[in-house]
Formats: structure tokens, C-alpha cells, sequence
């Protein structure tokens, strides 16, 4: 068998550096590119046409599920994806039994992978991996569905997405969403809208508000009472029963 022809697409150079050494003791292989964003990976995969990629799920331009769309499930050689922290990704992995790695790679789990790769290479069962990148999209495209807010406007329908989302807070029979300074009504309960949002990314500080906990500056404590404070001089009130489980959430952000 030819020497595995592989590409290593990840926005940080020491990640690309780990990756080489890894491969390094395994003669083979040969890598023949890297690349450092998704537009580029897109570029290289067209022209080199390689057999294995080893594609970061988040990178600038496009991700590693944006390149595998633009490129076509069809048209993508065998594929690895490594990850940090996307648990909706590794989620996915594991039910459509693609490959995966995540940061730090530990040398095994790499060996164990690349081993993998060479049964698939040498099976050459290209409809199960179409398949199974199809199948990938879709779930990625059908979570991303479940984020979308849609407002309901003079002008017709405001698509957002959760991650324009700062905080949210209960208005009656609405629900007020609150993004880089506008506000927009929703008829929907904000459990619905809890229910249907990353538990990770937001959190019920109280029965009248949602933060997202990217925007928050600090956590604040004055004359006994707990608060967020968000951009702007935003104050959300955290009630005592909650206050346990918003200090966690904080504890785990960068």
C-alpha cells in the first residue's frame, strides 16, 4: 500500500506541531499540508485530494463541519476530527462512529485512531463514509435548528441565533430577548426557551431571567444580595437557591 497522504487543518500551530510528532514515528504516513483556517482547508483538500485529514472542529472562516459541507460528503477523504470541548460534537461522533480526538491527544488514543484509519483505507468502503458525514451534518444542522429564535416583527420574521443572545427575561405572557442592546418579544415561556437552550452555555439565575454566561463581567455580591453583572452596566439578580449552581457555571470559564 502507497504512503497515507495526510493534511493537518487546525487554527493553532501547536496543535498542527502535536499532531506531526504523533505521526512522526509512523513510517507510513506523509503530510503533505497543513492548514490554519477553514477556508484554506476547503482549498488544500480540493487541490491535494489527500486520503486523511485530521480537521479541528472549531477554526476561523469555516469549521470543521462547514468544511466538510462545502466540500461535500462524498468528496472528503477519511476523516479525524479533533476537538477541545464541543460536547455536542463528540456526542455526535460516538453515534455515527466517526473518529474523533480531543485536546490534549494522548498517544494511544492517537494510535488507536490512525489504526482505524488504516482499516477503513484498506476496506475502502467510501459509501459508509459519505454516510456517515451525511448523517453528521444533518444532526450538527438539526441542534443548530434548536438555538435559532425566531421573533415574530412589523417587518416578518427576525431570525436569531443564541449565540446573539445576552440575556432574556420574563414579560407577562412573553419572554423579552435581550441582544447587543434591543429588545424583542417572544410568545414563548422561558422554560420552553431553557428547555430548548444549551444548559451550558445558559443559565436561570432566577424564575424571571436567562443569561447567557459568555456575557457576563462579573459576579457581584452588595448588602447581601447576588447578581450578574453583564456589559453595560446590566445588573441580573441570582437567587439564593441558585447561587451555587451560577458559581459553578462561572468557575468553568476561561
Amino acid at each position: 500500500m502507497d504512503r497515507i497522504r495526510v493534511i493537518i487543518a487546525d487554527d493553532e500551530p501547536l496543535a498542527r506541531r502535536g499532531i506531526r510528532q504523533l505521526l512522526a514515528p509512523h513510517k507510513d504516513i506523509k503530510v503533505v499540508a497543513e492548514a490554519r483556517n477553514g477556508r484554506d482547508t476547503v482549498k488544500i483538500l480540493s487541490e491535494l485530494k489527500p486520503d486523511l485529514i485530521f480537521l479541528d472542529v472549531q477554526m476561523p472562516n469555516l469549521d470543521g463541519f462547514d468544511v466538510v459541507k462545502e466540500v461535500g460528503p462524498s468528496s472528503m477523504p477519511v476523516l479525524v476530527f479533533v476537538t477541545a470541548h464541543d460536547e455536542f460534537a463528540i456526542k455526535a461522533f460516538e453515534a455515527h462512529a466517526l473518529d474523533y480526538l480531543v485536546k490534549p491527544v494522548e498517544v494511544d488514543r492517537f494510535n488507536y485512531a490512525l489504526e482505524r484509519v488504516r482499516q477503513q483505507l484498506r476496506s475502502s468502503k467510501a459509501a459508509d463514509l459519505t454516510r456517515k458525514l451525511a448523517s453528521i451534518l444533518a444532526a450538527r444542522e438539526k441542534e443548530r435548528a434548536r438555538e435559532r429564535i425566531v421573533v415574530q416583527t412589523a417587518r416578518g420574521k427576525l431570525i436569531l441565533h443564541a449565540d446573539e443572545v445576552d440575556w432574556i427575561e420574563a414579560d407577562d405572557y412573553y419572554a423579552a430577548i435581550h441582544t447587543g442592546g434591543a429588545r424583542h418579544l417572544v410568545r414563548e415561556s422561558l422554560a420552553s426557551l431553557e428547555e430548548r437552550l444549551n444548559p451550558k452555555t445558559f443559565v436561570r439565575t432566577h424564575r424571571s431571567a436567562i443569561v447567557n454566561i459568555d456575557r457576563v463581567c462579573e459576579l457581584r455580591q452588595e448588602t447581601g444580595e447576588s447578581f450578574l453583572l453583564l456589559a453595560g452596566g446590566i445588573r441580573i439578580p441570582i437567587s439564593r437557591r441558585r447561587r451555587a449552581i451560577i458559581a459553578r457555571h462561572l468557575r468553568h470559564l476561561k
